[in-house]
């Protein structure tokens, strides 16, 4: 299905040691034939570690050490490179709220600098990974992805005659991934021992795969004529639900929520409802401006109500204890 817009070409991955960048360089070299995948990170101990577990795919895995804050070697790294994808951020909250000069100098000033690499060394595409805290931030860390999806959509107005584009693929916590309850849950369970905290018994979340993420941004890369925010259909759950899936008929003590924390996730607001799309998979919220002419094409998919909210806490689909375990017992299969 993608096979024509990934064999022959060259993509760059920023953050690219961390668990999206390894399950992306994984599918596609296994499935694709690219030119290279390169992979840009500040990170010599993670690049090491993930060049010997990618040893078999040779020279077309490649390695860059690098900074999103540093414009100059971002030019270099960006030359001959078809496709980028920015998965490079500050996301731990509580660390964000510590050094917020930090998290605006990698969140945004990175993102600016990413942008203004793709614009001067002729790339193609370009897929920002943002999250479902940039929607009505409460923390910094969701206000710095706020920033920085509103600096990519409106990057299209700098591309000119070029063929460039750049797009945003939203959602929230990847089951399993570092930023996601599962790995603390087990580490108690490894432990020994028997409760897991709840903040609030009412908490929900998306479940989302590191798999499913991956053929998001391919659907990104095929798909975006410029400035659209793409984000899947995926189901629910309880939080209560995944602790009695990990560790069945556990107590779950409620200790409260937490600093910055939200009790669903928010992927489409009531204020994106009248730009957003609805596809057979995923929603899409077109730009309110239209920055150049091909965004002004109509978009094929169902206009959704203008009240439409998309929130863990409302969605249609949910998923049972034993759907849990099954998706946990996959999941674990890409980490």
């Amino acid at each position: 299905m993608y096979r024509d817009i990934i064999d022959g070409r060259t993509i760059l991955i920023t953050g690219g040691t961390g668990s999206f960048g390894k399950c992306f360089t994984k599918y596609v070299l296994m499935n694709f034939n690219p030119k290279k995948v390169i992979i840009y990170s500040r990170d010599e101990f993670k690049q090491f570690n993930m060049l010997n577990d990618f040893k078999e795919y040779g020279e077309r895995l490649r390695f860059f050490i690098g900074d999103v804050r540093d414009l100059r070697r971002l030019k270099r790294a960006f030359k001959g490179v078809d496709y980028v994808i920015h998965a490079a951020a500050l996301k731990q909250v509580p660390s964000c709220e510590y050094n917020p000069n930090e998290a605006i100098k990698t969140n945004i000033h990175g993102a600016m600098n990413v942008i203004e690499a793709a614009l001067d060394c002729n790339i193609r595409k370009v897929v920002a990974l943002s999250t479902d805290k940039a929607v009505n931030p409460v923390n910094l860390y969701g206000g710095t992805k706020l920033v920085s999806d509103k600096l990519f959509v409106a990057a299209n107005s700098y591309v000119g005659v070029s063929d460039l584009n750049f797009s945003v693929v939203r959602y929230g916590n990847v089951a399993g991934s570092r930023g996601s309850v599962i790995p603390f849950f087990n580490k108690i369970i490894q432990e020994g021992k028997y409760e897991l905290p709840i903040t609030d018994y009412r908490m929900t979340r998306f479940w989302i795969s590191l798999p499913e993420g991956v053929q998001l941004v391919l659907k990104a890369l095929k798909e975006a004529r410029g400035g659209e925010i793409f984000i899947s259909k995926i189901p629910s759950f309880k939080v209560t639900d995944l602790a009695q899936a990990m560790l069945p008929g556990c107590k779950m003590p409620e200790i409260g929520i937490r600093e910055g924390e939200k009790l669903h996730e928010v992927m489409v607001t009531a204020e994106d409802a009248p730009t957003t799309y609805e596809y057979d998979k995923h929603y899409i919220i077109y730009p309110q401006l239209m920055f150049n002419d091909r965004m002004k094409l109509e978009p094929s998919g169902k206009k959704v109500q203008n009240d439409f909210v998309y929130s863990s806490g409302t969605n249609k689909e949910w998923l049972s204890v034993e759907q849990i375990k099954e998706r946990l017992e996959s999941s674990m299969t890409f980490l």
